[in-house]
């Protein structure tokens, strides 16, 4: 019958308004499973401490009744039994702080792991629907909501239930009907509770993502500090910041005002039942019908039922707050993987031909990010070991969606998209191919640290020889020799304290250091003078290295050094001739 019954209440959970937060509180159970073990040993010590605890309010009726002079037998064994479970209380409670400690942090740490690969690993296009603030937000605010309640939330409701039952089952032993007055709360309390449950769950949800909105407009303003600035606009972010700081206290303040309405009432019903309990035990006290002792014990269990009926009820914020982190969190994990296409032929390509030149061929693509606007459709292109291939073209008409195609940041709608080694081995372009690719990007990618350790993101085992030389051919050894620390110089965050045109050859140099057979400059030397870029490609291509070079630019002044030059234009790809690129030079 019992099993029956809890199965129906699954079902209903199942079917009915709670199916979101039934599917949430599943998604969090995985973690409990993992530690199921330190769980388990937690919530055993918390219900020993919580039987400590009322085997304490008994002991303690027996004394009072032992020096008012009803039992005078035993005094100090009662007394020696109250210290001693006390102490042991105390102790527990310690040890259940470390275990909870401990568990929480290690959960944290893995759940904030599993997010971030998957967020590193999800598809790139259907990571680009988050803010990169709405991102910080979930992967701090929320993980840290869900770690807590995978050690806090079980273990307390089993524990508080017990500890209710506890009370309950002593009082009925005394006194039935006080039994019955401290449980008047419990059908209101509960009826309260699930009447509640969509507005607190909807009041969450809102804080979460005003709270989203304030972070990513704080990340956002303090990457373009520099532009805000220049154009003088810092009253006006200040106003912006000041509208979404009355936004977040409008939703908070409601919020608050549904808490204090809820918790008043439910404080307000607590009194009537604790009153109503001190009065029954006054009057069976008056009657003759208890001892002080048990009006004592009367009084220490009848709070301890309501709280414990209480902290069960005040559970439902905190199960709501909990599961509305695991759905945000659940947001990540539902979005599809980056593809990983032929992985036998990349390694096997990787391990033997690599350092032998690769041709990177795309044949008659097409892309389009929506049905309203195709990139570019039949786009054919290939770029051969030794050679620089240029791909030029109006803004916004596609060169750089042909170099996140390259990347396998998007997948191409049809066609053909391969690398192929010198025994025309072919392999699919996809997220494996990513390994044969070195990449420099238009804007700037200079980590905090210094320029040995950016050097060696790409390069763990790099030494310094190595990574000077890699300076060196990238132009940039001139003007980090002369830096006090040289190499070990402190970068700032986005290459502080370098020009932008320093910043884009040590991006070149990191590039370098990888020795990649493929090489992409994404208007990497944009920043350059037309010397320096023509002798950065110049020695790029001279390091006797067999490498692929593909470079995106607006500025025609390297395009006679191009082994082919590609036109990206209205939706088509086409290879321009020897006497187009002297007109774009010309023109430009």
């Amino acid at each position: 019958m019992t099993m029956n019954f809890i199965k129906k209440v699954i079902k209903k959970i199942k079917e009915g308004l709670l199916q979101e937060m039934y599917v949430e509180a599943k998604w969090m159970y995985q973690y409990i499973k993992r530690y199921k073990f330190a769980v388990a040993f937690y919530l055993i010590l918390g219900v020993i401490s919580t039987l400590m605890g009322l085997g304490g309010s008994v002991l303690s009726k027996y004394l009072i009744d032992a020096v008012t002079g009803v039992d005078k037998s035993n005094i100090a064994t009662i007394v020696v039994g109250i210290i001693s479970m006390a102490i042991g209380g105390i102790i527990i409670n310690a040890i259940n702080s470390r275990i909870s400690t401990k568990i929480s942090i290690k959960v944290n740490n893995e759940i904030t792991q599993e997010v971030y690969d998957k967020v590193m690993r999800s598809d790139w296009l259907s990571m680009t629907n988050f803010h990169s603030g709405d991102i910080l937000n979930r992967l701090n605010t929320d993980v840290s909501t869900v770690s807590s309640s995978v050690i806090g939330w079980i273990p307390s409701l089993i524990t508080k239930t017990v500890q209710f039952i506890g009370a309950l089952a002593i009082i009925l032993y005394y006194d039935p009907t006080m039994a019955l007055l401290a449980l008047i709360s419990a059908p209101i309390m509960l009826t309260v509770s699930k009447i509640l449950i969509k507005k607190m769950r909807y009041f969450n949800k809102k804080t979460r993502e005003v709270s989203s909105d304030l972070m990513a407009f704080n990340e956002e303003s303090f990457q373009n500090i520099q532009s805000i600035k220049a154009f003088d606009l810092i009253n006006s972010f200040n106003d912006k910041l000041i509208n979404m700081q009355n936004k977040y206290k409008e939703v908070s303040l409601d919020f608050n005002k549904f808490s204090i309405a809820t918790s008043s009432f439910m404080s307000l019903v607590g009194m009537i039942v604790s009153y109503s309990c001190f009065g029954w035990g006054v009057y069976r006290l008056w009657t003759g019908h208890i001892t002080y002792g048990t009006m004592t014990l009367f009084l220490q269990l009848s709070g301890t039922l309501s709280s414990s009926f209480n902290s069960l009820v005040g559970m439902v914020p905190s199960a709501i707050s909990a599961t509305t982190s695991a759905g945000r969190l659940m947001d990540f994990f539902d979005l599809p993987n980056e593809e990983l296409l032929d992985d036998k032929k990349v390694q096997h390509i990787y391990n033997k031909t690599k350092d032998k030149g690769l041709t990177v061929e795309l044949d008659n693509v097409m892309f389009n990010y929506d049905e309203n606007k195709v990139v570019f459709e039949n786009a054919s292109i290939i770029a051969n070991p030794g050679e620089i291939v240029a791909l030029v073209g109006p803004s916004g008409e596609g060169k750089t969606t042909m170099v996140r195609v390259l990347l396998a940041l998007i997948k191409i709608k049809k066609g053909k998209a391969v690398i192929r080694d010198i025994n025309n081995m072919e392999c699919n372009i996809s997220a494996d191919s990513r390994k044969f690719f070195a990449y420099v990007p238009q804007g700037n990618t200079i980590f905090s640290g210094t320029i040995a350790d950016n050097m060696r993101m790409v390069k763990e085992d790099a030494t310094d020889e190595e990574i000077i030389e890699a300076l060196k051919t990238a132009c940039a050894y001139d003007f980090v020799k002369q830096l006090p620390e040289g190499i070990n110089s402190i970068v700032g965050e986005k290459g502080t304290g370098f020009s932008e045109g320093q910043s884009q050859r040590l991006s070149i140099a990191r590039a370098l250091l990888r020795r990649s057979p493929i090489l992409i400059l994404d208007e990497a030397t944009s920043a350059l003078d037309v010397y320096t870029e023509r002798l950065v490609l110049k020695n790029i291509m001279d390091m006797g290295y067999a490498r692929t070079c593909i470079v995106t630019t607006h500025r025609p002044s390297v395009l006679n050094l191009c082994d082919r030059v590609y036109k990206i234009d209205k939706s088509s790809v086409s290879e321009i001739d020897h006497q187009e690129v002297e007109q774009l030079i010309k023109d430009f």
